[in-house]
């Protein structure tokens, strides 16, 4: 039984074509789909009122796919179609990353709009990524993220488009979460729980807290220069992670690939007999 979890606001005839949408991967693919969920802003907890509808999934090919020596993809990609974007990963491939540091896994783990989730799955994905996330490959995965995205829009100090702010932020909040939380690899994916949690400057709370206001009455929050608190903010905390982790020895794998192992075996069963 899939759980789902779908706000109010979302429009009712773009979740239905994301379900119609669902069911032709799983019968034109012949995959399960134990996790089905939103990402992007909607999910984070900043939306605006045309923000697109990121979908993603996690899907299961049946054993026997995987005992060929002609392995399947491991990607399923459906036509972008305006607002609608609905693409997924094998579970393998959503493990190999989740090892090599990569956080998206982890955060669709923890959306909070399900549009169809396997609970025992998620459950056991959750702890399973408790267990084997590296904190220093984690914090490597916000860094470049947090980097490349303040490269692209910020760089030049100029007037920038607004909305883009929370992408460099969002980042260099998890990174400041995570310098605060030495015993913790996953921070929190709802932007307003990372920002209580990561404790940033008063004025940095008051900027972010007006964007979000903001943006989730308008479809366009506009252009202005890029405010000076928020960029000491996202700077200060890429210097810090990149003097907290970029050093840090690579650690030994053995365990977590054995856990990670078990879980692939045991998930690929469970989500067939149910």
């Amino acid at each position: 039984m899939l759980t789902r979890s779908i706000p109010a606001s979302m429009d009712d005839a773009i979740v239905r074509m994301i379900d119609s949408r669902l069911d032709d991967v799983r019968r034109s693919e012949g995959v399960a789909i134990p996790l089905a969920i939103e990402s992007g802003s909607r999910a984070w907890g900043f939306p605006s009122p045309d923000s697109d509808y990121d979908r993603r999934f996690v899907f299961v090919r049946p054993s026997e796919h995987y005992l060929s020596p002609w392995q399947r993809r491991d990607v399923i990609e459906t036509p972008l179609d305006g607002d609608l974007d609905v693409n997924g990963w094998e579970l393998g491939k959503a493990i190999r990353l989740l090892l090599k540091g990569n956080a998206v896994i982890v955060e669709w783990l923890r959306s909070p709009v399900a549009y169809g989730v396997d609970e025992t799955f998620r459950t056991a994905f959750l702890e399973l990524a408790e267990n084997v996330a590296d904190r220093n490959l984690i914090a490597l995965h916000y860094l470049h993220l947090g980097l490349r995205q303040r490269n692209a829009y910020f760089s030049d100090r100029k007037a920038v488009a607004l909305k883009k702010i929370f992408y460099a932020v969002r980042p260099a909040a998890a990174l400041r979460w995570l310098r605060r939380h030495p015993d913790a690899a996953i921070a929190p994916m709802r932007f307003q729980t990372l920002i209580e949690e990561c404790d940033p400057p008063s004025d940095v709370r008051s900027v972010l807290a007006d964007l979000v206001e903001r943006k989730s009455v308008t479809r366009e929050l506009g252009t202005a220069p890029l405010p000076a608190s928020i960029a000491t903010f996202v700077d200060g905390e890429f210097e810090a992670a990149t003097a907290a982790f970029s050093k840090a020895p690579p650690a030994e794998r053995r365990r977590e690939i054995e856990l990670a192992e078990q879980f692939f075996r045991r998930m690929v069963a469970h989500v067939w007999a149910s």
